[in-house]
């Protein structure tokens, strides 16, 4: 019995050896210290770097900064910078590619200026560590990310300059490094430069042309396969960072431009991108936040004076220069103060880069361990006043962008949105459900609603039992992306007529329908199943043929008809295609008459879509077919039609189906009925009287007519 409890006092003895009780000590730090700072309003991040202290070796002792703790400290580091390059709007990045480049410059330029003064001439270094340490003070580590991503504003303009600022001001950074180290050695020559462009262009082109290639065609190989997907991400990101190390920058670059490479092929809203922020968010970017706490020497601060100024300094000439360049950004480009306090939140935190160029320096002897321990300090600090800055000013730019929106948002129509989705056929309905996924308002609380109707017989019952549980599947779909998908059945005579019922019943806004399958005599004779869904419903309908993965477009071509912004749901399904554009990072090109476009200009400046958008004039809609010879095989072909009796409907949009069947037999298809009329305007008691219900009697009749009319003349 001694033996036993003297075994068990050995696993206490610090620093913990124990690998299983090491994991679970930080696992219940990570899971305990964010709620209990939350009481005294000190954000998650905070917690986390503090009790890195208060653990680490400088601390308490209880742990030590083994290999283990480097490993999935490093993972950490390298899943923040990979989770910023792929949360990059890259349509607006590359709209707002100079402001990152301007915005690079300013805090690349202000801190250096700053601080090279400071340690020559006040803290009296020499001028390789003078130079080393001000460049020190230009690096910045995303570490309040996972704030503004949380908040969901990480598609916001002040966050995309300032991870684009990122990227260019770290490897500016990393370069002087390299050369720094190498005038001090002695080594800087011409074969160290063409050696350093010559690597960076073979990775470049490696990340950009070649890994593109890789992961579309592993995810359409095995697009069942979902868990092989995110191995398949976690091993790119880990291949480039070493490819980066090895052109002779620091892997987190490699990293970035990882996030940067599959940008286009992870959509926001997928299933994939929820697993890495899930699992990220929930255990490597914390483990790294704890082990920058453990750097910290509390003891350096009561060692002497010199530390304490060097400390102070440092710190203090690191936030000027960050403030300063924030400033000057809000100043060129126009931003709000709380924009402004964002850039500097996020820029302003000292700890990746930060690290390598003082470790780097300090074991080649450039820097003496004041400058480490001083660095250290910095590190905390900046970290903890660049959390309180971000959390306060994303809460600010919410704020802002919902007064902006006070037009759209007080609507019910769209608070309230509720997709539906009939089905007819199980194996088509993946890809329908992850577009109705992409296109959902995240701030509706209705969910994606898959109807089956089944047939009114003695079997009935039955075949709910089945249609609900073959179905029941794709509600694993949407949880494993945060979407809520209900499964409701049905019974009823005629699918389209139970269709109509259910959407009044939800009161859905969208009908998302798969493509038609080819109709038979006596479809033809009395109408097909689509056409009798559009005349009982005036719901916004898409009717979809994705003849492959959505993350394989390249554009969303779009062709609307003269007189379709009259329409009632022009704004709805507009502002849906741009949300799909914005999700698959792909832009849209629109083929319309002017004042079509004049009035989508004015939608994507009411709403601040942020989708990339260029406009082509076409008006010959008599045979619209030719634009057929405009669109490539990843295209995303869109066609807005209209219900027969509506503003914008034309004669030659009748058949649809088949005359694009026919034609774009290779490409996705989106078919867009916009919504006719406004919604509980109360006229359903009279839907039997109205108008409409006249003229789709006359066309029923005239449809009869001309198939029967078809159908003599094929047998002459």
């Amino acid at each position: 019995m001694t033996d036993f409890f003297q075994h068990l006092m050995h696993e206490f003895d610090l620093p913990l050896k124990n690998p299983v009780l090491v994991f679970s000590l930080i696992l219940f730090i990570i899971l305990l210290s964010p709620i209990l700072l939350r009481k005294l309003n000190i954000p998650g991040i905070i917690g986390l770097i503090i009790s890195g202290v208060v653990i680490g070796p400088f601390g308490l002792n209880i742990l030590e900064k083994n290999a283990a703790i480097e490993l999935f400290s490093t993972i950490g580091l390298l899943y923040i910078m990979f989770i910023a390059g792929l949360e990059l709007d890259m349509n607006q990045f590359k709209s707002n590619k100079n402001k990152s480049l301007l915005f690079g410059f300013f805090t690349f330029f202000f801190p250096l200026s700053i601080g090279f003064p400071v340690c020559y001439y006040f803290l009296k270094l020499d001028f390789n560590a003078s130079l080393l340490t001000a460049s020190m003070f230009a690096t910045h580590t995303l570490v309040a990310y996972p704030i503004v991503s949380k908040l969901g504003i990480s598609k916001n303009e002040a966050v995309a300059i300032t991870v684009g600022g990122t990227i260019l001001t770290d490897t500016a950074v990393l370069i002087i490094l390299a050369v720094i180290v190498g005038n001090s050695q002695g080594n800087i020559s011409a074969d160290f430069w063409i050696r350093l462009i010559i690597s960076l262009s073979i990775f470049s082109a490696i990340m950009f042309l070649i890994i593109p290639r890789i992961a579309k065609w592993f995810f359409q190989k095995l697009e069942s396969e979902k868990h092989s997907h995110y191995i398949f991400v976690l091993s790119i990101v880990f291949l480039a960072a070493f490819l980066a190390e090895v052109a002779g920058v620091e892997p987190i670059i490699g990293a970035f431009v990882a996030g940067l490479a599959l940008n286009k092929l992870i959509p926001h809203s997928s299933a994939l991108m929820n697993r890495i922020e899930f699992i990220g968010n929930s255990l490597f970017i914390p483990f790294f936040l704890i082990s920058v706490g453990m750097l910290v020497d509390i003891r350096v601060i009561l060692s002497g004076p010199t530390a304490l100024i060097v400390a102070g300094t440092l710190s203090l000439v690191a936030l000027f220069g960050k403030w300063f360049a924030a400033f000057f950004s809000q100043l060129v480009f126009k931003y709000s103060s709380a924009q402004r306090q964002l850039i500097f939140g996020l820029s302003s935190a000292h700890a990746a880069a930060t690290l390598a160029v003082i470790l780097v320096g300090y074991k080649a002897e450039i820097l003496d361990e004041n400058i480490l321990n001083g660095t250290i300090v910095l590190i905390l600090i900046t970290c903890i006043v660049a959390t309180f800055a971000t959390e306060k000013a994303a809460k600010k730019v919410i704020i802002e962008s919902d007064d902006d929106q006070t037009e759209l948002l007080k609507t019910n129509y769209y608070n309230n949105e509720h997709i539906l989705l009939p089905i007819a056929n199980v194996d088509s309905i993946e890809k329908l459900v992850e577009f109705s996924i992409f296109i959902k308002n995240k701030k509706s609380p209705n969910p994606v609603s898959i109807l089956s109707v089944v047939s009114n017989n003695d079997e009935a019952e039955v075949n709910i039992i089945k249609a609900r549980n073959k179905l029941e599947e794709f509600v694993k779909q949407g949880s494993a992306s945060e979407t809520r998908v209900s499964v409701i059945t049905t019974i009823d005579h005629n699918p389209a007529s139970g269709i109509a019922r259910i959407s009044r019943e939800i009161m859905a806004n969208i009908i998302v329908l798969g493509w038609p399958k080819s109709a038979g005599f006596i479809d033809k004779i009395i109408g097909e199943k689509v056409d009798t869904i559009l005349n009982n419903t005036d719901k916004t309908t898409f009717i979809c043929h994705l003849e492959k993965p959505l993350v394989l477009h390249k554009r969303i071509i779009i062709a609307a008809p003269p007189l379709t912004e009259f329409e009632n749901g022009f704004e709805h399904w507009l502002t849906k295609m741009a949300k799909l554009a914005q999700e698959l990072s792909i832009p849209i090109v629109l083929y319309c008459v002017d004042e079509t476009k004049i009035s989508v200009q004015k939608v994507f400046k009411k709403s601040k879509l942020s989708a990339a958008i260029t406009f082509i004039h076409f008006d010959d809609w008599d045979d619209f077919l030719i634009l057929s010879r405009n669109i490539k095989e990843n295209d995303f072909f869109v066609l807005v039609s209209a219900r027969k009796g509506a503003t914008s409907y034309l004669p030659s949009l009748e058949n649809l189906p088949t005359k694009l069947e026919k034609h774009f037999s290779d490409n996705s298809v989106l078919l867009v009925y916009p919504q006719q009329f406004y919604q509980n305007v109360g006229s359903d008691h009279y839907e039997d009287i109205n108008t409409a219900s006249l003229n789709i009697g006359i066309e029923k009749i005239q449809k009869i007519k001309k198939n029967i009319g078809a159908i003599f003349k094929k047998e002459e």
